[in-house]
């Protein structure tokens, strides 16, 4: 029994060391992640903090968003989402914030999410995806909130701090149906009980096939959204179709240069194709990992995978 206990707890050990070396190493990836270098062609990044944020869960933002150095900071109030949703609610809590980082032709579009146990219904692609729809090219964008919150107002902090970033002014038109875009994925992930991954695959890829096919009548959307909800096996209601349906419409009507958008899109496409990949392998490692801790517990203790008691008489 002695030597059974002895070897419980260098398995222990083990364990505890292996865990300890990824930590170790995680955190020297974050800490030189986190060294970013000074872009000297490029205006200074500037910060969005929602109207809504007291004092205190300003700093706690600031914190978040690794506010230090040379960086222009603004509020997003009532009234900007007034200026970028058409029928915008002026008298909304707005307490998401966001930093947004102005980068070389060609960068894309890159969003980190801060605080993700807070924003509780935007992911990163939904909010890349919108970004795209409103005209928002080559930045890094980071999200944070001191409170759980959906997320939804953030990307009127965006806006305002892109064209107060670039000195560029954003199509209304499209930032409000990006807006449009946002509120679908989001009730496309809640309502209909669809992945939120998935939701911003199918999203991307019917923007995909819009900018490439152009199509000239709603009818035309409606099947390339039918097509792409078959290749994807993705079911939904007819409601949340007509919705899909009819926000494609308008996007397919936008004002966009598609040739451009297309690239664009391939992009973002291609990295959350990895992103869900990467994910499953995750799963599948680690999963494979703590299996094989399991059973060599089992095996000490003599524990079939029927048998749940353990023989103490030795």
């Amino acid at each position: 029994m002695k030597k059974r206990a002895y070897a419980i707890i260098a398995a222990l050990c083990l364990t505890t060391a292996a865990v300890g070396a990824t930590a170790v190493t995680m955190t020297s990836f974050t800490q030189s992640a986190s060294a970013e270098v000074v872009n000297e062609k490029l205006g200074d990044p500037i910060v969005v903090y929602g109207g809504s944020l007291t004092d205190s869960e300003k700093e706690t933002v600031k914190k978040e968003l690794g506010v230090s150095g040379t960086v222009k900071e603004v509020t997003v109030t009532g009234g900007d989402i007034a200026k970028y949703i058409q029928n915008g609610n002026s008298s909304a809590r707005l307490y998401s914030s966001a930093k947004i980082t102005p980068e070389d032709s060609g960068y894309g579009i890159v969003v980190e999410i801060k605080t993700p146990q807070n924003i509780t219904q935007v992911t990163s692609d939904m909010y890349s995806n919108a970004m795209l729809t409103a005209g928002i090219s080559d930045a890094k964008v980071e999200v944070a909130a001191p409170k759980p919150v959906t997320g939804h107002s953030a990307l009127a902090g965006v806006y305002k701090a892109y064209e107060a970033t670039t000195g560029e002014k954003l199509d209304t038109e499209r930032t409000d149906v990006a807006n449009q875009e946002l509120g679908v994925a989001t009730t496309l992930s809640d309502k209909a009980g669809i992945d939120q991954d998935k939701v911003s695959q199918l999203l991307t890829e019917i923007k995909q096939q819009i900018a490439e096919q152009k199509p000239a009548t709603k009818e035309e959307v409606a099947q390339i959204v039918d097509d792409k909800l078959q290749s994807l096996q993705i079911t939904l209601s007819d409601e949340d179709r007509q919705l899909l349906v009819d926000l494609m419409d308008k996007i397919s009507n936008l004002d966009i240069n598609f040739g451009q958008w297309s690239d664009q899109l391939n992009d973002l496409g291609s990295k959350i194709t990895d992103s869900i990949n990467n994910l499953k392998d995750s799963v599948n490692e680690n999963t494979g990992f703590w299996d094989k801790v399991v059973q060599w517990f089992k095996n000490l203790f003599g524990i079939g995978d029927d048998n749940t008691e353990t023989d103490t008489t030795q």
